[in-house]
């Protein structure tokens, strides 16, 4: 059982996406990432240098947040071992643990108490056939046995992924069993835009802007 975890970086934030954006959370970003989408915010996890921690150390840096959210992000967690027996032992020490995965790797091992915001990539993002065969299934019954325990999220580079991800949504009845997230890729969509074409096809997604962007433009790490 692995007992170290590859570490881009840990910082106290506001959560800036998902259905949970605006409340204090706990970021833990690991390091590396099996893709390299076009429109990557978070190329230093792959790039540069990172920690190798004890999972005891993290779960102390967290410590530090008594009952505060916590979400594992990356890079791609999943493709680290350790990253179950973190999430496991953040649940149960009464933390609300989130897990945002790029979508091409098996979701079925994460445990039913962790929200899962799996990242579906669209054509635009240059991964897009990434997604794994059996992940939107997964979602489904995740949320069929915990409501809104999978979150799906598109990120949209043009008109033409709004429209295969309207597709996607629609093939797949993705909004029956969870909460489906439009984000517009920062510089590519004007989010007017995409709220236009959301009103126009009266498609029931949440339109997500990235909130700590906003809050602080000029930072690109911690945030």
């Amino acid at each position: 059982m692995a007992t170290t975890l590859d570490i881009s970086e840990l910082f106290y934030s506001i959560q800036g996406e998902s259905t949970f954006a605006g409340l204090p959370c706990v970021f833990i970003r690991l390091a590396g990432c099996n893709l390299r989408c076009h429109y990557c915010d978070a190329r230093y996890t792959y790039e540069e240098a990172h920690a190798i921690m004890e999972i005891d150390a993290i779960l102390d840096f967290v410590a530090g947040y008594p009952g505060a959210m916590v979400e594992i992000t990356g890079g791609e967690p999943l493709l680290q071992d350790g990253v179950y027996t973190l999430v496991r032992r953040l649940a149960a020490n009464g933390h609300r643990v989130l897990l945002e995965t790029n979508g091409s790797l098996a979701i079925d091992k994460v445990p039913a108490e962790v929200v899962v915001i799996m990242d579906i990539k669209t054509p635009g993002s240059g991964s897009a056939a990434s997604l794994h065969p059996e992940n939107l299934t997964w979602a489904q019954t995740r949320n069929q046995a915990r409501p809104a325990s999978c979150e799906i999220k598109f990120v949209l580079t043009s008109r033409e992924d709004y429209l295969w991800a309207q597709t996607t949504v629609r093939e797949h009845k993705l909004t029956d069993s969870g909460p489906v997230l439009f984000s517009p890729a920062k510089g590519q969509i004007i989010p007017a835009d995409l709220a236009n074409w959301l009103l126009q096809d009266r498609l029931p997604v949440r339109l997500q802007l990235q909130l700590h962007t906003l809050i602080w433009p000029h930072q690109s790490r911690g945030v």
